[in-house]
Order: structure tokens, then sequence, then C-alpha cells
């Protein structure tokens, strides 16, 4: 099947049965969902929300979080991934956010990606969730289920966004993100995906090149 006959079938399907994707970082505000995807980086949501809850009643506001020590901060963060760059960025980006715009969180993602702690994967995701903009945020997952479907042969994660992004209707570019993500984390899985389990299996590439070897 050629890649773009996979993109309409695949995406249908995904439409179909899950129509309504969802983040599953917990936030109640646009800077605490900022404050969320920083402290995911290379690190599971469900860790992130078992930490959050108390971090966000502490610092319900950029004000709060500007004003806070990096001793607070890091006890607060201190179970996840690289914790303590991770309570520097935090504060910084308070800082930043409070003095360059009004303490609310920008749309755009270049302004996003001035602030400390914030690439161009969590500026898509904020921009994505918050501003529901056409871009797609590519982590690992969206980049190994991309690669596996056959949707894009991109060797970065600038290409596979670029070409995801081309072959995805705007509509569309925001569920995206979020089908392929918990796609990957739940169903085509790193190192044993669960391929009779699969939706996606009659028109997933990697599926085709396995079957063709057991044959």
């Amino acid at each position: 099947m050629l890649k773009k006959d996979r993109y309409p079938k695949i995406l249908s399907w995904f439409e179909e049965n899950q129509p309504m994707p969802q983040t599953e970082l917990g936030h109640d505000s646009p800077f605490h969902l900022l404050v969320a995807v920083i402290l995911s980086a290379q690190c599971t949501d469900r860790r992130v929300n078992m930490v959050t809850p108390p971090l966000f009643e502490r610092f319900p506001n950029p004000e709060d979080l500007a004003a806070a020590s990096f001793e607070e901060v890091l006890s607060l963060v201190k179970s996840v991934s690289y914790p303590n760059s991770k309570a520097g960025h935090l504060i910084e980006m308070a800082k930043k956010l409070v003095a360059d715009f009004g303490s609310e969180v920008p749309s755009d993602i270049d302004a996003l990606m001035s602030l400390p702690g914030v690439g161009r994967k969590t500026a898509n995701v904020i921009a994505s969730i918050v501003y529901d903009k056409p871009v797609i945020a590519v982590d690992t997952h969206v980049f190994r289920v991309s690669h596996r479907l056959g949707l894009s042969d991109g060797k970065t994660v600038d290409a596979v966004e670029k070409e995801l992004e081309k072959n995805i209707p705007e509509s569309q570019r925001a569920k995206a993100h979020h089908w392929l993500i918990l796609h990957g984390r739940y169903t085509c899985v790193a190192r044993k995906p669960k391929c009779d389990d699969c939706g996606l299996r009659d028109w997933c590439r990697e599926y085709e090149r396995n079957n063709r070897k057991s044959l």
C-alpha cells in the first residue's frame, strides 16, 4: 500500500474509534498544562500526574511560581526525571511569563519556545491543546508509530513533523497528535507491539512486512 493511501484509511479509523482523544496530563489552566508538559519530558504522564496536584495547589499562578525558591519547587518535583533542571526551568519560565507575557501563556510557537524549558515539542503541545493550532507535536511515541505505520520515513523529529502536517488535514492535526501518542502508549508499544489487538494492522507497513517475512 502506498503512503498516500495509508493516511485516509488510518485517519478514518481513528476518527471513528477515538473521536475525542484527550491529553492524559491533568491540568486546570493553560499555565498548569505548561508546567505539566515541561515536567513530562522523558517522564511518564502517570508520574507527572502524581506530582502536579500539590504543585498546582502551592503555585496556582505564574506569580506564585516566579517567587518560589528553588528548594521548595525541587522538593515537590523530585520524583520526576531530571528534577534539578526542571525545577529551575519552571521558576525561570514563570518569571518570563510574568515579565514578558503578562502572566498569560502565549499562543505563538516562537513565543512559547522563548520560555525556559520549552522546546518545539512542548510548544506544539500547548498550541494544539490550548489554542487548537493545526500543529503536531512529535515525541518518541509519535515518531515510532509514524514509522511503523508507514506514515513517515523522516530521520528526525522535525522531518516527521513536517510530513505528518503535510498529509494530515488541519482540522484533524490537534487530534492526530493524541491519536498517535495514545496508540504508541497502549497498543503500538516499543518492545512488543500488540498487533493482534490493533485495528490499524490492515494498513500498517510494519505488520505488512512482518507477514511477508513469515510466508
